[in-house]
């Protein structure tokens, strides 16, 4: 069950899911973590979050795991020119659609549904708030703002429209939700976590 009741005027959800994995060695969106690929889970706590599927932007090769979860995919072509390209797609098709954009990394398994919620009912750009008062994803961003970041490329992620950003407002986090994988050590730490809740 759904843990929350979407706006009437939810954000586009873009799952980020474009990055080559070179520090994984490959295909960590399809490692396995307690029973269910890494990416998996990022897309429940989505539909936890009471928010419809929006798009997952892949690279030329998409995870299995976007290929098997029914929702569109967005490929990326210049994927490997960093996470910029990934944002700016995803808000040009916001754009589109008319609606604000909210930004959810495939690699943060523990992402909390409510957290998600949360953002989506944002009226303002709203973040998350990472150690030391930085402001990250996942964020969401206005429709207003969207031509700003439809401009990013390269590895300028969101970070960069956030900081010092009048009127961000920021939601903390639960230290585990932050924890992202990056490498194998990353994938044990969050399946350690995992055992002991």
């Amino acid at each position: 069950m759904p843990c929350c009741v979407p706006p009437a005027n939810a954000p586009l959800v873009a799952v980020l899911a474009a990055g080559a994995a070179t520090r994984f060695g490959g295909g960590k969106l399809d490692a396995v973590l307690a029973g269910k690929p890494v990416g998996q889970w990022t897309l429940e706590a989505v539909n936890a979050a009471g928010l419809d599927p929006g798009l997952i932007v892949v690279g030329s090769d998409a995870p299995q795991f976007a290929r098997d979860s029914g929702w569109p995919l967005l490929v990326n072509a210049q994927a490997e020119h960093g996470l910029g390209t990934s944002l700016a797609l995803a808000a040009t098709q916001a754009m589109v659609q008319g609606r604000a954009l909210l930004v959810v990394l495939a690699d943060m398994p523990l992402v909390d549904p409510s957290h998600l919620a949360q953002l989506a009912q944002a009226k303002t750009i709203t973040a998350t708030g990472w150690p030391q008062g930085r402001a990250g994803v996942p964020a969401c961003f206005p429709l207003g703002i969207l031509p700003e970041v439809a401009q990013l490329s390269g590895d300028t992620g969101a970070g960069a429209l956030l900081t010092g950003r009048a009127g961000l407002r920021l939601v903390e986090a639960a230290p585990q939700m932050l924890l992202d994988v990056d490498t194998p050590e990353d994938l044990a730490s969050v399946e350690q976590w995992l055992r002991r809740g």
